[in-house]
């Protein structure tokens, strides 16, 4: 390793981004665990996609059959295939849990605000890769599902309906469709994994963050990630693959829609169109615009659902607390708490609703408040808001069992 580090610094490299080779805060909790987490179901992924594609056609004539052949007659394919299918709902879970901690505990403020935009960016990818992933097994929700999503884009004014022929490769989802999407989805986990290289990377600039959102100030504030953090990190994988067992062995359908069982039919619509579970927020968004006012309802909503995500990266400055962690935010935590989450469950659960006037009407609230809550109300509690008193270090929080650290200035015994 040493002759090939001198010819090829690749062992260097891995070393660093890995983590094997830095200090750490030594206050970690479990939810740091989400970051190897959510590689350890990018790799899940990209195996059992390059599988998966050696017997999959991307031709609508086939797709749906081809699918069915890997589910009766390839060895293990349908352990593959609901590998990969789970998978995906799993992975969406672990980067969602990953970014409500960085929420909670400031992580994208300075001086990770580019920690926190590369994960975005990775989020955007992602969701683009699972779109089209959903489309490919070409069943009546995925056909109809890639018919409304694209469909969106024929909001924006002159140039929304050339865009949605482009991406479609005709003026509705078919062969070309299957191609592009195909070709796409194949590529773009690639994509992640590189710029989730890039995100670890940028972690090791400032270093990790931690609950009390206090700065390392010493070696006594540190262990060295391995063997401490990489025991931790696999214990949670363990808990993960046995969870992920568990739904592929008894549940393997749970996230499925009973509609994308049937193949696609051009002529027949699905009586409730509705994306997977981890679009619904989103979805509820989109949805919550009903009147037209100066623009079209669908644009506001087109325009809406994106602001949502879009939003979060200007989040670094939205939030001036020169206080990182919520445990020192009384005020902000009550809205984290009681604002924020409430409101993203909400929109979570109309997402996957019937359009009904009623859900119609919740969902608005919810997006009413969502954008309320980052432009408004985070900005006030920043300005307003009397921080508790920060611990005086990382070890004085963990020598106080993490509860209220003497504060910065007074004496430690």
């Amino acid at each position: 390793m040493r002759w090939l580090d001198e010819k090829l610094p690749l062992p260097r490299f891995i070393f660093s981004v890995t983590g094997a080779g830095y200090p750490v805060p030594r206050n970690l909790n479990y939810f740091w665990n989400f970051g190897v987490l959510n590689g350890t179901f990018l790799l899940i992924q990209i195996v059992t996609g390059i599988v998966l594609a050696m017997h999959y056609a991307a031709n609508s004539g086939i797709a749906f059959d081809r699918v069915e052949h890997v589910m009766r007659d390839v060895n293990s394919g349908w352990l593959i295939r609901y590998a990969h299918m789970n998978g995906a709902s799993f992975f969406f879970a672990s980067v969602y849990i990953h970014m409500f901690r960085g929420l909670y505990f400031g992580s994208y403020k300075a001086p990770r605000e580019l920690v926190w935009l590369l994960g975005l960016v990775i989020l955007l990818l992602l969701m683009a890769t699972a779109f089209m992933g959903y489309v490919l097994p070409w069943g009546q929700m995925s056909f109809w599902g890639a018919q409304v999503i694209t469909g969106l884009f024929g909001a924006i004014p002159v140039i929304g309906e050339p865009i949605r022929t482009w991406l479609l490769g005709g003026y509705s989802p078919d062969n070309a469709t299957l191609n592009r999407f195909f070709a796409l989805h194949y590529l773009l986990p690639f994509v992640i994994a590189g710029v989730a290289t890039l995100h670890v990377w940028a972690i090791h600039t400032p270093g990790s963050s931690n609950p009390t959102g206090v700065e390392v100030q010493g070696p006594q504030d540190t262990v060295p990630f391995h063997p401490y953090y990489t025991a931790k990190d696999g214990f949670s994988v363990a808990v993960a693959l046995t969870l992920f067992a568990i739904m592929l062995f008894f549940w393997p359908n749970a996230f499925g829609h009973p509609d994308n069982y049937v193949p696609a039919n051009p002529l027949s619509t699905p009586a409730h169109i509705v994306p997977e579970w981890y679009f619904w927020p989103f979805y509820a968004i989109l949805r919550a615009f009903t009147a037209n006012f100066i623009l079209p309802a669908k644009l506001w909503g087109v325009m809406a659902m994106f602001a949502s995500i879009f939003l979060l990266f200007f989040l670094p400055w939205l939030d001036t607390s020169p206080v990182r962690s919520g445990h020192y935010r009384p005020l902000f935590r009550k809205f984290y708490w009681f604002g924020l989450i409430p409101c993203v469950l909400t929109l979570g659960y109309c997402g996957g609703a019937p359009a009904e006037p009623r859900y119609v009407i919740i969902s608005q609230i919810a997006a009413i408040y969502y954008f309320a809550h980052f432009l408004i109300i985070l900005p006030l509690v920043a300005r307003f808001e009397k921080p508790l008193p920060l611990p005086s270090s990382i070890t004085a929080s963990v020598l106080s069992g993490g509860g209220s650290a003497p504060a910065r200035g007074e004496e430690t015994v």
